[in-house]
């Protein structure tokens, strides 16, 4: 491991994740790399008549009261944000928000995409952005956007982490990894698309210049400083502002032959590549190329991730029943195995009104009795999930020409036992789960790198492998009752 022999320093990580933010130090140093939460806060959505919006500014207060909290605790060399991809703001000729973001549930995405479709042709798209087809992409948001004074207003689009980037320190850029999730990104040519923007009939304007993680982003501005306590001149580094990319720079893989879960709200299977595969066959099989740290492509699929445990849990509460997640697992653990299996990929998944109520509608349309007990919804849950990155992982690998020997489960579904081990018996492959805290690691070490401290992301890495608590699990039980299992899952 090659770690720069300087003194330790402290950085701080803002964390923007769908249900919450937090901001986290770290302390990065050689043979050491601790975190401490300084602050967390909500991410609670707001209904307005127009549509599902972010509380962006809410996010903005929470994190400079984060970094205020940071502050109390000691120096920080620097400050980087992450946060989801596809959604944005827009920005008027002064530098001013135009209303707040929609969010990427918001029902308006209806009806965009095949309407970008029909003007750019889903080959043609792939073939540059390499993106994944999801309904909420950020350009068909943009078509869906694309009316009323707030647009005609319109002169920059800034990413969220962009976006909060600007209002520390007055400076606009787009960070490439949350830039290639866009759908306007050239995945070949590693810039924007001049050729898809124009056919969208979007200014080429509007797209900052794109920043690489360790780039430097600015300074905070005064008045930031003085709220938060930081010095002036603190300065802000461009991380891998998508947070799976940064999760995925923590993947603590000490060799080749690994695929990755970047499991939270979503789980995101896939490889870690040195190109995009831009083939047709990707595309059918719609895997998206997104950019890593230092040019590397995250070759990946999106699954619905623990959002499906997640709306189970508000479905029973709302019934005035709050189940302890722990009984829940444990009841699991006893359920029948496969009595009841669901297709994560299901985009009646993404929004339900209930999520129970959703999946009893799924299984009956698919000849199956839904459970009789919580247990036997989780156990669904987690089994499909299992089965549904074991099939996401396995294409991959097919469809990159690539041999995988080894899974790393990252993020806060790492914690979950039963889902770890259960996607190590049904792919067949050991499983490393951890470290819960990839993405705040990620956009840490990335700071660190760019001050000096760690060398590079295999230094990273094996920072991570050496100082994170982890947890291995290997396959076990009939193997051919999970392909019986993954037998009767429906394509995606």
């Amino acid at each position: 491991m090659s770690v720069t022999p300087h003194r330790d320093a402290a950085f701080a990580a803002v964390d923007l994740g769908a249900t919450s933010g937090r901001v986290i130090t770290g302390l990065v140093g050689p043979e050491r790399l601790t975190l401490t939460e300084a602050h967390r806060f909500a991410n609670v959505p707001v209904r307005l008549p127009d549509g599902l919006r972010w509380d962006v500014l809410g996010l903005y207060r929470g994190m400079l009261d984060g970094l205020r909290a940071a502050a109390r605790r000691g120096p920080v060399a620097s400050v980087g944000i992450d946060s989801w991809a596809v959604d944005y703001g827009l920005l008027d000729a002064d530098g001013s928000l135009l209303g707040l973001p929609f969010h990427y549930r918001d029902g308006r995405n209806a009806g965009a995409a095949e309407r970008v479709l029909a003007m750019c042709g889903a080959r043609d798209l792939y073939a540059v952005s390499g993106v994944q087809h999801l309904p909420f992409n950020t350009l068909f948001q943009l078509a869906a956007h694309r009316t009323g004074a707030q647009w005609g207003a319109a002169r920059t689009m800034l990413m969220i982490p962009d976006l909060l980037t600007y209002w520390l320190t007055g400076s606009m850029g787009a960070e490439i990894t949350n830039a290639s999730t866009t759908g306007l990104f050239d995945a070949s040519a590693g810039d924007w698309s001049r050729a898809l923007i124009g056919r969208l009939g979007l200014e080429r304007s509007w797209f900052p210049p794109l920043r690489e993680p360790g780039d430097p982003a600015g300074t905070l501005l005064p008045h930031v400083a003085a709220y938060t306590g930081l010095p002036d001149g603190t300065p802000v580094t461009a991380v891998a502002s998508h947070d799976t990319a940064s999760a995925v720079a923590a993947v603590p893989a000490t060799g080749p032959g690994f695929a990755y879960v970047s499991c939270g709200t979503w789980s995101l299977a896939g490889l870690e590549l040195s190109g995009p595969v831009l083939t047709e066959e990707s595309r059918t099989a719609n895997f998206t190329n997104e950019r890593g740290v230092d040019g590397t492509v995250r070759y990946l699929r999106n699954i619905m991730g623990m959002w499906l445990l997640e709306e189970c849990r508000r479905s029973w509460e709302r019934q005035g029943w709050a189940p302890d997640l722990g009984e829940l697992l444990a009841a699991a653990a006893r359920a029948r195995p496969f009595a009841a299996l669901i297709d994560p990929d299901d985009e009646r998944f993404l929004a339900p009104d209930d999520m129970v109520s959703c999946i009893d509608d799924r299984l009956v349309a698919s000849g199956q009795v839904p459970p009789d007990g919580p247990g036997g919804y989780v156990r669904c849950v987690l089994e499909s999930l299992a089965l549904a990155q074991r099939r996401t992982l396995r294409e991959a690998a097919a469809l990159a020409g690539r041999e995988v020997n080894r899974i790393h489960i990252v993020g806060g579904g790492s914690r979950n036992e039963l889902l770890c081990q259960w996607t190590a018996d049904a792919a067949g492959l050991p499983v490393t789960a951890g470290p819960a805290e990839a993405t705040a690691l990620g956009n840490i070490l990335t700071q660190a790198r760019a001050r000096g401290l760690v060398d590079d992301l295999a230094s990273s890495r094996q920072l991570v492998a050496h100082t994170q608590e982890l947890r291995h699990y290997t396959p076990r039980g009939d193997q051919r009752a999970w392909d019986g299992a993954a037998a009767r899952l429906r394509r995606p």
